[in-house]
């Protein structure tokens, strides 16, 4: 499959929130077994309006450079990147891949765009933040691949 790579435009949006939404059932699914259904509850009472909210403010609020990737026509993943003020460090804030397309270097292709990116816009230090939880696997899998270190993070939640 041929991927490439290009600037994210305002037709993209919805196919772009539609594959993300389901790109990341199984995170939320994850996260439910993981906290159990009081605090999951209660920490993600509507996740898919939070999340469609987010992709859409990183893909129209202009603090986020875009880019998408297509396998023909078809959008099948993105990425948002968002550089420091003060110059010399971005992250990488959103990333999906369409569920259809998992497995085939979409991630990849767009973890190392974006690190590129970054690079040629003077960043010296990258960053990529992800979850612990089983869900996330094949995203820690796919930035450790692309050279980026781990920093252990614990966040715990408890319901009162």
């Amino acid at each position: 499959m041929q991927i490439q790579v290009r600037p994210f435009e305002a037709r993209d949006l919805d196919p772009i929130v539609d594959l993300s939404l389901r790109a990341w059932v199984p995170v939320y699914e994850s996260f439910a077994k993981v906290l159990g259904p009081e605090v999951f509850r209660r920490q993600y009472p509507d996740w898919r309006t939070s999340q469609r909210k987010e992709v859409e403010a990183a893909c129209t609020e202009g603090k986020a450079h875009v880019w998408v990737a297509e396998a023909g026509a078809e959008v099948v993943g993105f990425v948002a990147v968002v550089l420091e003020p003060e110059g010399g460090a971005g992250s990488v804030e959103l990333l999906a891949v369409d569920p259809d397309h998992q497995g085939l270097g979409v991630g990849a292709t767009l973890t190392d765009f974006a690190s590129t990116w970054m690079k040629e816009a003077g960043v010296t230090l990258a960053s990529i933040w992800t979850g612990g939880d089983p869900g996330h696997a094949p995203a820690r899998r796919t930035y450790e691949k692309a050279g980026y270190t781990a920093l252990p993070l614990v966040r715990y939640y408890k319901a009162l």
